[in-house]
Order: structure tokens, then sequence, then C-alpha cells
């Protein structure tokens, strides 16, 4: 089962031409010999993930975590090798569907899938995940406690999924009780345990990239013991099951994590991970990435949590074959405005003010920053290269991507909002501070001034720039977040739909700034309801037009991911979607 894979279509797999990893990073057991068991691996950087919890976990690092102790039905492998990891392949389900061998309805809108045997969750005495358990891990996306940013993916295509919700917002998110109650009382139509070891789904119509949505670590599968806690609170995240690898053994909010091995793990249950070293400690509360790199150099520690390589570093490092440049099409980060602000007269609400906003940036700076050409290109569109509906256009050129401060003060006299101050949090981390005064500099350059703020409490997405409410009151203007796809190959609406769909604006939802434009939601429904995935990528790209028109945001660098490991670490491998190496496939000498 581990060797089946989906074949994307031609026009799809070659988005990953060109796209292999660059510099050292190689790896794996083929280079560096069979692998070794035990030890422990030393993972330091700065702040805590902002969401633990599967169903809401919604970063790049929380992702990576996730790996190592959730299942999913489907996943895809870890390689340095970028078109390897776009297939999706089965993980807790025995097979991957398809019409062939009859889980997929000829209609193309039921699967059914059936589960892998050998995957049991960490209790004592350890228990067999069941279909039971998947299905509340469906349920849980729509919890009002902390509801999953990519709940919009699932309520646009698995048939009753909306009304589900719909009801469950309605519940007290503070009442563990009423929310499992709920749970238990209210069924999904489209998400059935037909028994224990059987799921069946049904589907509004024929969705393309289904398995894709069933890879993703919000749809991981979820204990019963669960629904004794509020999603995602303290407590919750005091008492989580494992059925993967690993286990999270201790847990200190913003201070630490140790995973150890889950004793109810198989290796012969899981065709995606591996599990070599004795534990993992993650060392959080490091916001200098030069202090981490020099950690890591100097041996006290094996990886960077969540810092890029410094740039300073870069130079020196790119014939070390500890060092790696790994493509990761994104946008990260890129500038949103909030359209809901009041500051300013509501001036962010006014497209002319955006548009001439646009010509403020100066991305050849901002490159610089981040490590020059070998690490970032300049970005102008929705969508980076390299993913589905991508066009090459600049609709706001600026002279050698350097901004164009004239331009940018004569439009904004024109709309009559001479005088803006805006309301800028950043978070602290990485070099996001260099980037948020490279920007103020280039705004104030246009006549702009802003107001810095950081984030230090690691909260810059879950309460600073996800909270509606405090769009609404004017505690931010403009953000620079990043947006990393949640999947690659066919993966359109992994750009478009979270961020710009404004259907779905609400807590925890990444459309930031508040966007919502109805012929946008309709290309959206249109590429949804594609025939192909090409077909889709012509809406996906009109979507990205007039997104672009409208100014809800300023593309800014599509970045690679800069990779640093100690001596000791081998078999490193490459998960584009957590922006790391897959810690359950490295190994140390």
């Amino acid at each position: 089962m581990a060797r089946e894979v989906i074949k994307v279509t031609a026009g799809i797999a070659g988005l990953a031409v060109g796209l292999a990893a660059c510099g050292g990073g190689g790896g794996g057991a083929s280079a560096d010999g069979p692998p070794r068991d035990g030890d422990t691996l030393r993972v330091v950087g700065s702040s805590d993930v902002e969401h633990l919890d599967t169903a809401s976990v919604a970063s790049v690092g929380g992702y990576g975590l996730a790996r190592t102790f959730a299942r999913t039905l489907f996943a895809t492998r870890a390689s340095n090798d970028f078109a390897e990891t776009i297939p999706v392949r089965a993980d807790a389900a025995a097979r991957l569907p398809s019409r062939e061998n009859g889980d997929i309805g000829k209609d193309g809108r039921t699967y059914t899938i059936r589960l892998r045997d050998g995957v049991a969750w960490s209790t004592s005495p350890p228990r067999a995940v069941t279909a039971q358990d998947f299905v509340r891990g469906f349920q849980r996306l729509c919890n009002p406690a902390s509801p999953s940013a990519g709940k919009g993916y699932y309520i646009s295509t698995i048939k009753g999924m909306d009304g589900f919700c719909r009801g469950f917002a309605g519940v007290d998110a503070k009442d563990a009780r009423a929310i499992a109650g709920y749970q238990r009382a209210h069924q999904i139509a489209g998400v059935r345990a037909k028994d224990d070891r059987t799921l069946v789904f049904t589907l509004k119509r024929p969705a393309s990239d289904f398995l894709n949505l069933l890879a993703l670590p919000f749809t991981a599968a979820a204990p019963r013991e669960y629904d004794a806690y509020v999603p995602d609170s303290p407590a919750f995240r005091q008492h989580m099951i494992s059925d993967g690898p690993y286990r999270i053994a201790e847990y200190r909010p913003g201070i630490s994590y140790l995973l150890t091995r889950n004793p109810a793990w198989r290796q012969d249950s899981d065709p995606i991970r591996e599990r070599h070293v004795e534990r993992i400690q993650i060392t959080l509360g490091q916001d200098s990435p030069e202090n981490v790199q020099q950690q890591i150099e100097q041996g006290a520690a094996d990886l960077a949590w969540d810092q890029p390589v410094p740039t300073s570093a870069i130079p020196r490092l790119r014939d070390d074959p500890r060092f790696a440049v790994l493509e990761t099409p994104n946008s990260s980060p890129y500038l949103v405005f909030n359209l809901h602000s009041p500051n300013n007269g509501g001036a962010l609400g006014d497209r002319a003010v955006r548009q001439a906003l646009e010509y403020a940036v100066d991305r050849s700076a901002l490159i610089k920053i981040v490590g020059g050409p070998l690490v970032a290109k300049p970005l102008h569109t929705v969508i980076p290269p390299g993913n589905s509906g991508y066009a090459a256009a600049d609709p706001y050129p600026t002279p050698n991507e350097s901004g164009d401060p004239g331009k940018c003060r004569q439009l904004l006299a024109k709309t009559g909002h001479r005088k803006l101050t805006l309301r800028f949090p950043y978070r602290t981390n990485s070099v996001h501070k260099l980037i948020a005064q490279s920007i103020a500099a280039n705004l104030s350059a246009c006549g702009v001034a802003t107001k810095l703020a950081p984030d230090t409490g690691g909260s810059f997405y879950s309460s600073t720039i996800a909270t509606p409410a405090r769009a609404r009151e004017g505690q931010w203007d403009i953000a620079a977040p990043g947006w990393t796809p949640d999947w690659y190959g066919n993966n359109g609406r992994s750009i478009i739909q979270p961020l710009f769909d404004g259907r779905s604006y609400g807590q925890n939802s990444t459309d930031y700034g508040g966007y919502n434009n109805p012929q946008v939601n309709a290309l959206i429904d249109g590429a949804l309801t594609a025939s192909d995935a090409d077909h889709a990528a012509g809406y996906w790209q009109r979507a990205d037009q007039l997104i672009m028109a409208d100014a809800a945001i300023v593309p800014l660098i599509d970045r690679a991911t800069t990779l640093f490991r100690s001596s000791r670490v081998h078999g490193a491998r490459f998960v584009p979607i957590a922006a790391g190496y897959d810690y359950t496939r490295l190994w140390l000498s």
C-alpha cells in the first residue's frame, strides 16, 4: 500500500518542474547509510504554535509537529525532490480510492475509505483507531471554541457540512459538555462511519482535489477522550493522545515540548513515517536567528524550529552540505489590508487608497533581507509560481522592483486621504522585524506614517489578525503574514479560497483583511465545480486578477526555505507544507 500514489495530470505535474532542491540538503538512508535508532533530537526556536489541536492547527510549525503524533486518512511523503512531495498516498486508509477499485462512485460524489489495520491510540491499554474517530475529527472542524481555518474547504465540498456547522456556531464555546453533546446529537450527512473500519463520504458535487483535503492535518482522527475538554484549551493541550510514532509527553506552553515514543505505534501500519530518534526536545523562546544558528553550528542543537538561516550566514554556508535551500512556492510574507478598520476615516476600505499603496513597497530590499536572489524572487500575483492558476503579471510595476513613492503620493492625493497613520503589528521571530521596518520606511517615503507594534506573545495570527472584533476596532491596519499552500499539485483552492472567500470570514479565518467580493466568490464556486483541474485553473487565474485589481493585498516575495542541520543529523527529508524536515524520518549519528 505504501507505494500507491495518485497520478496527477500532466498540466498539474508540470508545476513541479524546476522546483527541486538547490544547494545542500540531500541525505536520507541511501546517502548516509542505514538509519541508527536512539538519542534525542534537539530543536530550538522562537514561538509556540498558536493552535496545537489538530482541528485548528494553522501554521507550518504546527503542521510539522502534528505529523509526529496525528494520523490522517491520506498524506504526502517527505522528500528533497519537490515533485515527490506532491502525490497523495494512503496513510491510515488501507488504499487509495478510485473508480477502478470501486471506492469512488460512478458519479464521483461517493468515497468509501477502508482503514488500515494496526493504527492505534496511545491509551492504556492501546485502542484501535476507528472510523467514528475520524467522523469526530470532521465534526470538530466547526467547533465554536477553536474552529478550523480550513473548514471552508469542507463546507463547500461535503454534503450537510454547512448545516452542521451553522448549528454548531450557536453552542456555548466555553462548555465542553455542550460541545460534545452537539457532536453526539447531530450528524454530518456526508461523513458516515459504515462500521468500525469503513468511512463513507458523500460530496455535494465531484471534487478533483478531495483526496488532498483528506490529507490535511485538520482531518486527523480524534479519540473520544477529547470530548472532555474545550477544543485547543490549556486543559486539552495537556491531555492529547497520539496515534503517530511519537506522543507529547510534556508540554510547557511557550517554553518547550518533549515528545517520546508512542508504544502503540507500529512501523508496518505506517507507510508515511518512520521512527528513529528516541525523543524530540523542542525548546522555545529564542527570537534571534543568529543565536539559533550558532547553537546548531556548535553542536548544542540539531535543527531550527521556526527560524530560517540568518541572511548574513548564507554566503559562507552555500557549499556546506548541512545547508539547504528548498523550494516552497509561497507568498511569504505578503502585506494585507484591514478593510474593516475605522482608522483614518475608513481609508483602507477605499480601493483607490489601496491601489496607491501597491506602488510603495521596495521588493528588492526585502529580497536582500531574506538572503538575496538565491532565496527569494519578487511576487506580483496572489498565486505564486508553481501553483495551480498562476499566470505571470505585474499590475502595479515599479522601476527595478524598488517601489515608486512618487506615484504612490500622486495617487494617494487624488483619494483625499493625504494623511494616513497605519497600525502595523509584526512578528518578532526570524527577519519579520526587519521586513516590517523596511515596509514602514517605504510607506514613509510616500507620506504614510506607521505605528509598528511587536507581537511578543506569539499570538500574531490567533489573536491579533485572525480576530474580526479586533479588526473592526481598528487594532491593526496592515500586517505581513505569510501563506504556504496547504498542498501542491491541483491546489488552486488552497490559496484563493482560504485567503479571499469572504463568506467564511470569522474567528480564525485566514481572510485576515475581511475581503469579500461576490465576483471572486462566484469564481471560487466555478473552480470548485469545474470538470477537471485545468479548467479550474482558469477560474483561479481570473480570481487572482480581480483580487489584484481590488488591491486586497500587496504580494511581496516568493521565498524558498533555508535550512541548516547539525553534523549528526542524517536522512533529513523536506515537507514543503511544514517548511521543515520530517522529524519522523531523520536519525542521529
